[in-house]
């Protein structure tokens, strides 16, 4: 048993910049606990390669949600990263921060400090911005945010098809001002897949205060008297305990914090009496709160062998791209498929865009736990995003086991207002795949096809095929009223020296995808807590 100044327990998308942070001026000693592997497998580097671990239990938890009502009892698969990295290291790379009045929101609810005055900093100092630095955008931080690398036809024949639909163009999606559409920027990082283990970890590893375990996942937070003293973790079967002089930091993400916290015995008390865990602190919250984005996608029958598809159906030109990358990093395996996009408004009066749209060079029979399963022809697809349902779900324990995996509900589609945004949403597929730029291009919609045209059409192809965007956060949510999880600045509420810094802690969720975001957090979580360190000494 080893004794730290802090232990983060999570080394994805935030605990990987918690980590780097804290241990960068070599005054405290930072243990950082990763459940999953080493990040040295090639696919996780190659843009183009996140198909290949999409669906791999090494680098994936590979969870799954319990049948939503809903979407006729399906089960929703929820990929997330069990690698240094976490789902940093297999995400789409898409680079956005959402809209300034999400943040504004934070700030209504009480999170001093979380407006977008009070962030943008710090999505600053996390960025280096391949167009420059401006008011909104930084340069020498440790995460590359770069253009396009490899030109995608169709994605640019989406957006000109866009605009002649009557939206307007917009080439920075991160400035503040989401509506219309253009290129979206990734975190890819000279051609290779830049996530906060390459950006944040590898600098900081040869640090002798910084201290990594993988194959080491937390299974209880020690708690004495009213304090985090320390972990108990598992390392590759061996129960081992660390002692924290400083903070216990949580970095588990939307689906482990919750459930680590209540292991714990922080969490909703009647749940943790049941399955025999003495409840340290009953905390309703934890767990609660469960939001996330919904997501429709429509696929196309390409007239061009233009698409991913192409590649992955056929050796010759599978062996032609992988000789591309390897030699010269290029070609279609620099960039992640999903070139370009866009952002509107299901009604005028809205404050912001609550529909964004995803034009991506390839198409699937199947994405679930056996991998995303591209179509036998050249083929590309649309995917139409709702920002804001109503639906809340939770993250909950199923048993005393800290291996056993949680149970995951979302509660989508349980609102006729969801179903309305919806229906706007495929209407501007529709009417945007229906304009001359995109006509030669286009040989079928293969799904939901041409014979659904109403509301009660679409409404069942998106009961049966609709998903979770895969953008969940919220379980340890951050507030001041008594079913908060944390205070703004991150601290478990009535337990010292314990906080939760990752996506979980968000109030609501923003506007996009959600890792720029949780970087974030990090950033500014990293802060506060050097900040309070100095604070008392």
């Amino acid at each position: 048993m080893e004794t730290f100044d802090y232990i983060v327990t999570g080394a994805g998308s935030a605990g990987c910049v918690v980590a780097a942070r804290l241990s960068q001026d070599g005054r405290y000693r930072v243990l950082l606990l990763e459940a999953g592997g080493s990040d040295s497998n090639p696919w996780i580097h190659v843009p183009m390669g996140y198909p290949k671990v999409f669906a791999n239990p090494r680098f994936n938890w590979m969870y799954e949600s319990e049948p939503e009502p809903g979407l006729m009892g399906r089960r929703l698969y929820q990929p997330r990263g069990k690698v240094l990295g976490g789902t940093s290291a297999i995400n789409g790379m898409v680079y956005m921060r959402g809209n300034p009045a999400d943040y504004g929101g934070w700030r209504e609810r009480g999170c001093v400090g979380w407006d977008w005055e009070g962030v943008l900093p710090y999505f600053k100092k996390a960025e280096d911005q391949e167009n420059g630095a401006n008011a909104f955008h930084g340069v020498g931080g440790p995460m590359r945010v770069s253009n396009p690398p490899f030109r995608l036809e169709i994605a640019e024949q989406w957006v000109t098809a866009a605009i002649q639909a009557g939206l307007p163009a917009n080439d920075d999606f991160n400035d503040g001002q989401q509506d219309g559409v253009g290129d979206f920027q990734s975190t890819i990082n000279r051609r290779r897949r830049g996530s906060t283990a390459t950006a944040y970890l590898a600098p900081a590893r040869s640090r002798q205060n910084l201290t990594i375990e993988t194959h080491a996942q937390a299974t209880r937070i020690l708690i004495e008297d009213g304090k985090a003293a320390g972990v108990a973790y598992v390392r590759r079967g061996v129960p081992c305990t660390a002692r924290a002089r400083g903070e216990v930091i949580v970095c588990g993400g939307v689906f482990n914090s919750p459930q680590l916290l209540q292991l714990s015995g922080l969490g909703p008390g009647d749940l943790l009496r049941k399955l025999g865990i003495p409840v340290i602190r009953d905390m309703p919250g934890v767990g609660a709160d469960l939001q996330d984005h919904f997501s429709f996608r429509f696929h196309y029958r390409c007239t061009k062998p233009i698409t991913m598809n192409d590649i992955a159906n056929n050796l010759w030109r599978r062996v032609v791209a992988g000789a591309q990358y390897v030699l010269f990093r290029s070609g279609p395996l620099a960039s992640s498929g999903i070139g370009s996009g866009g952002y509107v408004r299901s009604d005028s009066k809205l404050e912001q865009p609550d529909i964004q749209f995803s034009c991506c060079a390839f198409s699937y029979a199947g994405r679930d736990r056996r991998g995303a399963i591209p179509h036998p022809f050249s083929g590309f697809s649309i995917s139409m995003v709702h920002l804001r349902p109503a639906a809340r779900g939770t993250v909950h324990i199923q048993s005393a086991d800290p291996l056993a995996r949680p149970a995951i509900a979302f509660n989508f589609l349980r609102t006729a207002d969801d179903l309305k945004i919806l229906m706007t949403g495929v209407r501007w597929v529709r009417r945007i795949t229906q304009q001359p730029a995109l006509a030669p291009y286009i040989t079928e919609e293969v799904f939901p096809g041409p014979a659904v045209n109403t509301d009660a059409e679409f409404e069942q192809a998106i009961r049966n095929e609709g998903a979770s965007g895969q953008h969940a956060v919220g379980t340890c949510r951050m507030g001041t009223d008594e079913h908060a999880v944390v205070d703004p600045r991150l601290r478990v509420h009535g337990i010292r020296n314990l906080r939760v810094v990752d996506a979980s802690v968000m109030p609501s969720i923003t506007a996009g995808n959600t890792n720029a975001p949780a970087i974030m957090i990090a950033e500014k979580g990293a802060a506060m807590i050097l900040e309070d360190a100095r604070a008392t000494t």
